[in-house]
């Protein structure tokens, strides 16, 4: 699909990431940070703010936080009235910001949230899709449990049956999948089999084709896409990210888009200061999307995705609130002011 969707749908668990202040462990001082994300979320924000008219599909608690959850969200011009508001409680994840020799960490406490305890029955997917002309998820809603799993094969079922397009991030959660499945390979195979556009690497091809893949990066990573696409007759993109940690705030990325006959990869740029990592991912496939549906192919989408990656690097929280104008004027080096 090259032309630009008429509206968006985002389906996912909108979240309450807590996050422990930089340089600091957990509970050193009487606070954390507090901010209102989610994978799909997140890809949402970022493409309302691109212009594009995107809705979200999700589940929050009645009250106050979800209340607040939901103003955070449209208000970058994201539409929730096909948020479902029911009893219980929002899901969150604990953020432990690395440092020198200390590898970041993510701890997940959404057991039972509002999102989690929909059956994949309590899904209207006739009316929530109606005049949606693309579908997007992530790999993170089929690991919250067989719920969850059974709603997103339901959607891109749905989806694909009405002739929308599908696009899906892998997004591969190993601690949520290991407490109820030892064999997610099965259930993503299914979902990806009805997508246009995957976004993951040669370690979601190995989980997904079940081998690996040898050679160098390049190599390796074009070989890890030709198979998906083979394998996937529907599929027409793989893009993914390649991410060299120099330090805690200083890593170099790289951005590749393949397709079958072709592929277009950037080069390597530095990331450093790195304010926040979280969602940069999401930044990368909103990216990825609106360039692929403006018509600027391969090339443009790697570039869109990096410049959106990048951007993201430099804001505390998890969306990537950027305008299309600031993503094209992007030039991956320090600018002075734009005047």
């Amino acid at each position: 699909m090259t032309a630009k969707p008429f509206t968006v749908a985002c389906f996912g668990e909108i979240v309450m990431r807590v996050s422990v202040p930089d340089g600091e462990m957990p509970l050193q001082s009487p606070r954390f940070d507090a901010f209102v994300g989610g994978a799909e979320a997140n890809v949402a924000v970022t493409l309302a703010s691109h212009g594009l008219a995107v809705r979200m599909i999700s589940a929050l608690p009645r009250g106050p936080i979800g209340d607040a959850a939901i103003r955070a969200v449209r208000a970058h011009g994201v539409d929730t009235t096909r948020v479902e508001r029911r009893e219980g409680r929002m899901g969150l994840y604990y953020h432990i910001p690395g440092g020198p020799v200390r590898a970041a960490e993510v701890l997940y406490d959404r057991a039972d949230s509002a999102f989690a305890a929909m059956a994949a029955s309590d899904w209207n997917w006739t009316g929530l899709l109606a005049g949606a002309d693309w579908l997007h998820l992530s790999g993170v809603t089929p690991a919250l449990g067989p719920q969850s799993a059974e709603a997103a094969l339901a959607a891109v079922e749905a989806a694909s049956a009405a002739g929308i397009g599908v696009s899906f991030d892998g997004n591969w959660r190993g601690r949520l999948w290991e407490k109820w499945n030892d064999d997610p390979g099965a259930i993503l195979r299914r979902i990806v089999g009805r997508a246009s556009i995957l976004f993951g690497n040669h370690r979601d091809a190995s989980l997904l084709l079940g081998r690996e893949f040898s050679g160098d990066g390049d190599s390796r990573r074009r070989a890890a896409a030709l198979a998906l696409l083979e394998e996937f007759p529907s599929l027409r993109y793989v893009a993914s990210t390649a991410r060299r940690i120099v330090g805690a705030t200083d890593h170099r990325i790289a951005a590749r888009v393949d397709a079958r006959d072709c592929y277009a990869a950037t080069v390597e740029i530095r990331i450093e200061p790195i304010r926040d990592r979280v969602g940069t991912g999401d930044a990368f496939a909103a990216g990825v999307l609106d360039a692929i549906w403006q018509g600027n192919g391969p090339e443009g989408a790697a570039r869109s995705g990096l410049a959106l990656a990048a951007l993201k690097h430099g804001v505390r929280g998890d969306f990537a609130p950027f305008p299309r104008s600031i993503t094209d004027a992007t030039l991956f080096q320090a600018s002075d002011v734009l005047r």
